[in-house]
């Protein structure tokens, strides 16, 4: 990926071939995202066990390719966490792609999901990659929607 390229080859990937892209019948949490300034849309589902660990994580929608990988991204790294181990993926990853957080220089629990760095050079985009990561909040909180807005 380029110094300041916004579509890496594992951006376009996950955006063609999203990971736990599926609805989950009667899920316990559940919220629909919604941008409205470019028509992003995604609906996220979780699952929780007893003891706070995300024991299922999906999503459905549809939305530009950084929205999709993002959404898809975030199912797989939020999977078998715990709820505030979540919580602290949500503010780091929210950080990273306002640009207020360098992953070469900070401690972070991101991983793979520093392939968005680059989104913090697009603030237009900022709101695609955060929207899925919204949704998830919201549906742990028992809110039915969030919004970009």
């Amino acid at each position: 990926m380029s110094n300041k390229s916004l579509y890496g080859e594992q951006i376009i990937y996950l955006s063609k071939h999203p990971k736990n892209f599926r609805a989950i019948e009667n899920a316990q949490y559940k919220c629909e995202g919604a941008n409205p300034l470019c028509g992003d849309r995604v609906t996220v589902y979780v699952n929780v066990g007893p003891d706070e660990t995300l024991e299922d994580v999906a999503f459905q929608g549809a939305g530009c390719a950084i929205c999709m990988a993002s959404a898809s991204m975030m199912t797989t790294s939020v999977k078998g966490r715990k709820r505030a181990e979540a919580e602290q993926l949500f503010e780091e990853f929210h950080r990273l792609v306002k640009g207020e957080l360098d992953p070469a220089r900070e401690p972070h629990h991101l991983g793979k999901l520093t392939m968005f760095e680059n989104v913090s050079h697009y603030p237009v985009r900022v709101k695609c990659a955060s929207l899925p990561w919204h949704a998830l909040h919201n549906a742990l909180e028992s809110q039915p929607a969030a919004s970009t807005e």
